[in-house]
């Protein structure tokens, strides 16, 4: 049912949402036959919720042309931001990537043949469960093919990369290997394997060698195990030359922000071996500084940079200079003061040696002022935020989170979740942080600084994690369109729209009195403007007035509606049944609603026995033979009744069985009137042409099917028969009841 979903979602026009497709053509893109698309795709889909599809009935009421539509998608197209709101361009780009994976095909009317896709030639079992399982591969997949592995600890049996594909698909490991057994043999998958010092074979990779090939990489699906050397030489490849004790990252190792599959992203190369089939993976790391066999340590720091090596100035000296020293604290320039490696400054070779020698031979931590103390515990504050969102939108304003108490972080926690949430709608839950912390930058700036700012609390709630739209569109900030990054379009269309009016005014006036002074012709203007400004805000006045009063009366006729509804709901409740008059039944009482129930069965068990045995052209024989249906039907249920529930059984008993025990035998009369059908020569004849037609199709030696299609053909043709005749019965009591009716009215005038 997913893959049936995300074929019609691809295929949705943007002008009108709707899908227009056959039954068979949907199942060449699943891989399906149509009479399966017919009784299991479509019936799911209906029964689902998220498609709604409209049929057009063949000849025997199959489901033959589709008109579907993806509910959430078309839901989505008045929310602005939306992620299903999908461009044209993006449905043209998913529709272009499902006719790489598995598009069937096709042969045009000029004799242009559009090839079938990777996967357009599987049929048959499972072949749906591999389109479904290739395509989130391929979404998965990286530049270089290679899928990121789920981490955690998994079945050894099975492995990492069966794993990853059972989460995926939502199905059990077993399934997930088969699958994936099946999209290696058609070479779809590698899983590149490396011998370890061990002498051990572990699966290493998932790769998705067409998305290498797509990217221009040649090499991403080979099994050939690539390392990263290291700048000191031979010992360096001594490190990682078996991965068994470590892991480096890898260049390309990169994952998406949210993947599909739980857990962390693989930190291996792409010929490394899968450790993770044993322990759990562990964090990555970000690789900021090559790897060495030897570390030139300065001042006794190892993290000492020269001046420049870092393009992150914000990183070491941000703010420092609004930090005051404790009293009595003397800075020292080799041991945490104005000029020590907390502030990133080359230090002289000499004093930074003798600092170090000094501090340590005097077996003392190294004495830095407490005011830089306070202020690193403050800086890091924001980065011990628990929700990665937070620490990613609230990282330019660290400064001032450090000068928020515990309750005033807690308020902007939350005004920062409102916004994130604001934005989530409108460029996307990935894209929120990054676009609020681009925001917050730009208010610094407007205002010079963090250091500028008094009231850290008031400032954040009141302008920076604000919206400032400067225009009626929803999506603008500051006349920036935060889907787009570019000016607002409606910002552009209201400046020109007050620049084509002052142009009018100025025209007007100026066509008025001609020659005017000026200064005299400026303030003319000016209040000409300030009148159209007025005029202006009092039809939107009105206009916001009518607003409101129509959407007053739609709530009031909205209430009304529903106390229309509910006192019919009540009144209905406390309606006697109609049949005993019992009170307050909702109309029926359940002992009614039994015997209705097994009068209409009764009365279908009897149409079926007559529909098949009765002259429907002989009204006196219809009539006779229903009446001695009836009785016998009804004797029959008696005797079923006594036996079911006992001679002296309470009534009511017998009353909420008899139900049952009618429909059961009307199941019996249906199956004996299409057994009778079946030998009629309107059946055997279909049965026949369907066996003689199938053998002309398939040749001699496919009797077997030829039987199999001949009794199918045969009770589609037998239940045809019966509702005809169920019809004619119908329609011909109609016509004798008004001749009757007719007839008593004339011997009535008569006498």
């Amino acid at each position: 049912m997913l893959l049936a979903v995300l074929v019609l979602a691809a295929r949705t026009p943007s002008e009108t949402g709707v899908v227009e497709i056959r039954a068979r053509e949907l199942g060449r893109w699943l891989g399906l036959s149509e009479s399966r698309v017919r009784h299991a795709v479509v019936p799911g889909l209906r029964r689902s919720g998220v498609v709604e599809v409209d049929t057009l009935e063949g000849e025997f009421g199959q489901d033959w042309g589709l008109e579907c539509r993806v509910l959430p998608m078309w839901e989505a197209q008045s929310q602005v931001g939306h992620p299903l709101a999908l461009t044209k361009p993006e449905l043209a780009t998913f529709l272009r990537l499902l006719e790489a994976l598995m598009a069937p095909g096709w042969v045009h009317g000029d004799g242009s043949v559009t090839p079938a896709g990777l996967l357009g030639g599987r049929t048959g079992h499972g072949a749906a469960r591999d389109r479904l399982a290739l395509l989130l591969l391929v979404l998965e997949a990286g530049k270089t093919g290679r899928v990121p592995l789920c981490g955690g600890q998994v079945n050894k049996r099975y492995g990492r990369p069966v794993a990853t594909l059972a989460r995926l698909l939502g199905c059990s490991l077993s399934q997930a290997e088969r699958v994936l057994e099946r999209l290696e043999e058609a070479g779809l998958v590698e899983r590149p394997r490396r011998q370890t010092r061990s002498g051990l074979k572990q699966v290493s990779r998932l790769v998705v060698p067409s998305v290498a090939a797509a990217h221009g990489d040649g090499h991403a699906g080979s099994g050939t195990a690539r390392r990263r050397e290291s700048p000191g030489g031979a010992d360096g490849r001594a490190v990682v030359a078996d991965l068994a004790g470590t892991a480096w990252p890898c260049e390309d190792s990169s994952t998406p922000e949210k993947p599909q599959v739980g857990g962390s992203a693989e930190p291996n190369g792409p010929g490394e071996e899968d450790l993770a089939t044993t322990t759990a993976l562990h964090t990555d790391h970000s690789s900021v500084a090559d790897v060495g066999s030897k570390a030139d340590v300065l001042g006794g720091f190892s993290g000492f940079a020269a001046s420049g090596s870092c393009g992150r100035p914000e990183r070491a000296g941000a703010h420092e200079d609004h930090v005051r020293v404790a009293p009595g604290a003397s800075p020292q320039p080799g041991c945490g003061g104005s000029k020590g490696p907390l502030r990133g400054e080359n230090q002289p070779e000499s004093a930074g040696r003798v600092e170090a020698t000094t501090c340590a031979a005097s077996h003392r931590p190294l004495t830095v002022p407490a005011g830089v103390h306070r202020l690193q515990q403050r800086r890091q504050r924001v980065a011990e935020l628990d929700d990665l969102r937070h620490r990613s939108a609230l990282a330019p304003v660290a400064w001032l989170w450090s000068r928020l108490r515990g309750g005033q972080q807690a308020v902007a926690l939350r005004a920062t979740d409102r916004a994130l949430e604001a934005l989530s709608g409108i460029v996307g839950a990935k894209s929120a942080p990054h676009v609020l912390a681009a925001r917050l930058t730009d208010r610094l700036h407007e205002v010079g600084g963090e250091a500028l700012v008094r009231d850290p609390m008031g400032w954040l709630l009141g302008r920076g994690l604000v919206q400032r739209p400067a225009c009626p569109d929803l999506r603008c900030d500051d006349g920036i369109r935060l889907d787009t990054g570019n000016d607002c379009p409606t910002c552009g269309n209201i400046l020109h729209i007050r620049r084509t009016l002052r142009a009018q005014v100025a025209a007007q006036v100026e066509a008025e009195t001609p020659g005017m002074d000026p200064a005299t012709y400026r303030t003319e203007v000016e209040q000409r403007l300030r009148k159209e400004t007025v005029l202006e805000e009092a039809r939107a006045q009105i206009l916001r007035a009518r607003a409101e009063r129509e959407a007053k009366q739609r709530q009031m006729a909205i209430a009304r509606r529903r106390a229309l509804e509910e006192d019919a709901e009540l009144a209905r409740r406390q309606a006697p049944c109609a049949d005993c008059g019992l009170p307050e039944c909702a109309g029926l009482c359940p002992a009614c609603s039994y015997r209705r129930r097994t009068e209409e069965l009764l009365r279908e068990a009897v149409d079926l026995a007559v529909a098949v045995r009765a002259d429907l052209s002989d009204a006196a024989s219809v009539d006779e033979l229903t009446q001695q249906c009836e009785t016998d039907t009804r004797a029959l249920l008696d005797t079923a009744g006594e036996r079911a529930c006992g001679r002296d059984a309470d009534p009511a008993l017998v009353a909420f069985n008899a139900p049952q025990l009618a429909q059961q035998l009307r199941d019996e009369r249906r199956a004996a009137a299409l057994r009778r059908l079946l030998g009629s020569q309107e059946v055997v004849a279909e049965a026949d042409a369907a066996y003689e037609a199938l053998l002309r199709h398939r040749g001699r030696g496919a009797e077997e099917a030829a039987e199999h299609a001949a009794d199918a053909a045969g009770r589609r043709a037998a239940e045809f028969l019966l509702r005809q005749r169920l019809d004619e019965l119908h329609a011909a009591r109609r016509r004798w009841a008004v001749v009757r009716s007719a007839t008593d009215r004339v011997s009535v005038d008569a006498a």
